[in-house]
């Protein structure tokens, strides 16, 4: 299990060539790479975060994903700071025996991240306009089907 919070752009490629490297009982490996969205005129998303408070919650769901799945491997990595239209802004990754448990685990760790991850993010359009973005009514909703 792995949890990285950085400013750094990551290679994708890299981290799954990592996650699975000698591993031999690793039968799937899923990933999931989220870019900033430019859409209407938004230019930028500002990602701000509380370090160790964001690290520990991060690490709470990626261990709750390996209580629910047998997992062989994980890793989340997000992104904070400014980040332009199109920039990954997050990665998920999950590493099974079998593809079924890699999909719904990283299925999982995205629909939490997007609604319990202690993260504040602001867009700011062309014209310097800001707003807080708040979780939408859609996160909320998957999130709600992994309630026990």
């Amino acid at each position: 299990m792995t949890v990285r919070v950085q400013e750094a752009d990551f290679d994708p490629g890299a981290e799954l060539e990592s996650l699975a490297a000698g591993d031999k009982e690793i039968g799937a490996v899923v990933s999931f790479t989220g870019l900033v969205r430019g859409t209407g005129d938004v230019s930028t998303m500002t990602l701000e975060h509380y370090p160790g408070m964001t690290e520990k919650a991060l690490e709470a769901i990626e261990a709750e994903a390996h209580e629910r799945w047998p997992l062989q491997a994980s890793l989340v990595i997000h992104r904070v700071g400014p980040l332009p239209a199109g920039a990954r802004i997050v990665f998920v990754a999950t590493a099974s025996r079998h593809r079924r448990a890699a999909f719904e685990a990283a299925e999982f760790l995205m629909d939490f991240l997007k609604t319990r991850a202690p993260f504040w993010k602001k867009e700011v359009t062309a014209d310097g306009t800001e707003e807080w973005v708040d979780a939408r009514e859609t996160d909320n909703a998957a999130a709600e089907r992994w309630a026990r």
